[in-house]
């Protein structure tokens, strides 16, 4: 199946210039075939594991935007769709329009829509201001921060101070909600009950994007009265989107329905065809293809269609059968410079350039499905983030590897007979065979992998983020994933967390990489007033990390999506990476 390469530099730029219009069209999804839309019925989805969080403020595993997607509108969103391109232009959701900042860079105001309410216990209720603004009060809670709270507390004026204080609080709910209603961040104001004004300590063109994410969501009153995300919360929840929490069974059993209070005139990006969505936990993945091929089910939620499944459906050319890029680069390999393994080699750049023509990406890309499910990368970004180009800093045989040249580095590095490296992989899935395939194909390189099995739920948490493992050597080289928190303008979510060091170790930054160059590059960009420059500053960043070779970049995954013979209209929303269950229709 051929499919489209998006968001060249050109492409990323003309998608962020677009949302400065503050226009928005909602597509109703699907194509031609599939007629005209019908409301009713009931989506049945199916799930192996629950959702991890249904408090907004705390929400970043990707499933979950699907549900909130449902019942939390946000500031900002993106329109579901099937042009790779549109589906990551940011579109006003509850704003009227995408802000646009201030001639410093400093100051963005959003103006809240008419007719956008609240689905609260004693009726419809309109959503103000207060209410955006408490959203990011609860973001730094003494009880659970959000996951994604950090971009924001640096970056708004005044929300270090403010949640310095907060960390001081009992972690109850009296304590909580005094502190909240009591206190206010400075870099926030609320003039009136349509209007929020945002102060930041520096620019960032990338914070409209960053108010994309649910974290960023406004919180009603209500949700003070419990602990954040407690059992108590998720059965109170109170929605702001076309659907409301009906039944919630913890592993088995998540129903909603319509919310009352939610009016479609206000909505530009939901059109809520299906009268509800139930979802059933606990089912395996080829279980969950067999109830979707059969009809008794609908759409998957953390589930995907297996390589043995996806070779069946294509073989068939089904329709149901659909894939989407998720600006992530699924596979590239860390080169630790910390391993004292080898006297030290992997600090010499001439052996992690090696390690870069060595690699046989092609030969990865064919592991993980071929050139239908994934495709070749060279930098840190990956499809569908501003900033990402097709470029090919070590090129080598267009993918294929260039062994010959890697020996030449490693004997120039003083290894003219080849080295030893050592390699975890998280025995899981596809993960043993893309392992063994890279190392054969470094072994033709003379680069010798001894693998070492660490289980998934342990490979992360406990041995890439171990420190120790790092500088006593039981790791020299490891695969790794990584993709955006938010989509489009979402490079700062790539290079931050994993390419900067300030002097305090961060989780996926395994070994203390930094380059003020690229630091300052991205600063740049940062402050950038256009998207294009943004977007050409985002690459040299790129391109001063690759030039380091701390990582060698080898591939990335389109996501998987099937859905039931029912089901019309099924469009992707970029957030979520599935189908946007609030556009898509039953036919029978």
């Amino acid at each position: 199946m051929a499919r489209r390469r998006i968001l060249t530099a050109a492409a990323a730029a003309a998608a962020v210039l677009l949302i400065t219009t503050g226009c928005s069209t909602a597509n109703t999804g699907g194509t031609a075939s599939d007629g005209e839309p019908v409301k009713g019925g009931t989506l049945k989805v199916l799930a192996n594991g629950d959702v991890d969080h249904l408090d907004p403020q705390l929400v970043a595993y990707v499933p979950v935007y699907s549900f909130m997607r449902a019942m939390s509108r946000s500031l900002l969103s993106y329109e579901a769709s099937d042009d790779a391109d549109k589906r990551i232009q940011l579109q006003p959701d509850l704003a009227t329009a995408v802000p646009e900042p201030s001639a410093d860079g400093l100051k963005y105001s959003i103006t809240l829509r008419d007719g956008v309410t609240w689905g609260a216990p004693d009726g419809a209720r309109a959503i103000v201001a207060s209410d955006v603004e408490r959203g990011f009060k609860r973001l730094c809670n003494p009880l659970i921060s959000g996951a994604l709270s950090g971009y924001f507390v640096d970056l708004i004026d005044g929300m270090s101070a403010f949640c310095a204080d907060f960390s001081k609080v009992a972690p109850e709910v009296g304590p909580m909600k005094e502190f909240i209603e009591g206190n206010d961040i400075a870099g926030i104001a609320t003039p009136d009950d349509k209007t929020i004004e945002f102060t930041l300590t520096k620019p960032a063109s990338d914070f409209p994007f960053m108010l994309s994410l649910d974290a960023a969501d406004p919180a009603p009153i209500e949700a003070l009265d419990y602990l954040p995300d407690s059992p108590e919360y998720r059965k109170a929840f109170v929605s702001s989107g076309p659907y409301r929490v009906k039944e919630y069974s913890p592993d088995a059993k998540f129903v909603l329905e319509r919310n009352d209070a939610w009016d479609a005139k206000s909505d530009p990006l939901r059109k809520a065809y299906v009268d509800g969505i139930e979802m059933t936990m606990g089912v395996e993945g080829d279980a969950a293809m067999q109830q979707l091929q059969a009809g008794s089910a609908d759409v998957l939620f953390d589930l995907a269609p297996s390589p043995a499944n996806i070779t069946q459906l294509k073989a068939a050319n089904d329709k149901k059968f659909s894939t989407m890029t998720n600006g992530g680069v699924d596979q590239f390999m860390w080169i630790n410079t910390k391993s004292p393994n080898n006297d030290g080699a992997l600090t010499d750049l001439k052996v992690r350039q090696a390690l870069q023509y060595a690699m046989d990406k092609t030969a990865v890309v064919q592991t993980m499905g071929g050139k239908d499910l994934a495709g070749v990368t060279n930098g840190i970004f990956g499809p569908g983030v501003l900033g990402y180009e097709e470029y090919d800093p070590y090129p080598a045989n267009d993918g294929k590897g260039d062994p010959e040249k890697a020996k030449q580095l490693l004997a120039e590095a003083g290894f003219p007979d080849g080295i030893t490296l050592k390699m975890p992989y998280r025995n899981v899935g596809t993960q043993p065979d893309i392992a063994q395939t890279v190392q054969a194909s470094l072994k033709k390189a003379g680069i010798t992998i001894e693998l070492t099995p660490v289980p998934p739920t342990d490979y992360y948490a406990n041995f890439m983020t171990n420190v120790e493992n790092a500088t006593t050597g039981k790791w020299d080289v490891a695969l790794v994933g990584w993709s955006p928190d938010w989509q489009g303008g979402a490079a700062r979510s790539v290079f931050q967390p994993q390419f900067v060091f300030t002097g305090t170790p961060q989780a996926y930054n395994y070994v203390d990489y930094n380059s003020d160059k690229a630091n300052d590059l991205a600063a740049q960009a940062l402050a950038a007033s256009t998207a294009e420059e943004s977007g050409r500053l985002w690459h040299q960043v790129d391109e001063a990390v690759m030039a380091d070779s701390p990582i060698v970049s080898i591939a990335y995954r389109l996501k998987p999506n099937y859905h039931s013979e029912r089901v019309a209209g099924f469009t992707p929303y970029a957030q979520s990476q599935n189908g946007d269950w609030t556009n898509l229709w039953l036919t029978k």
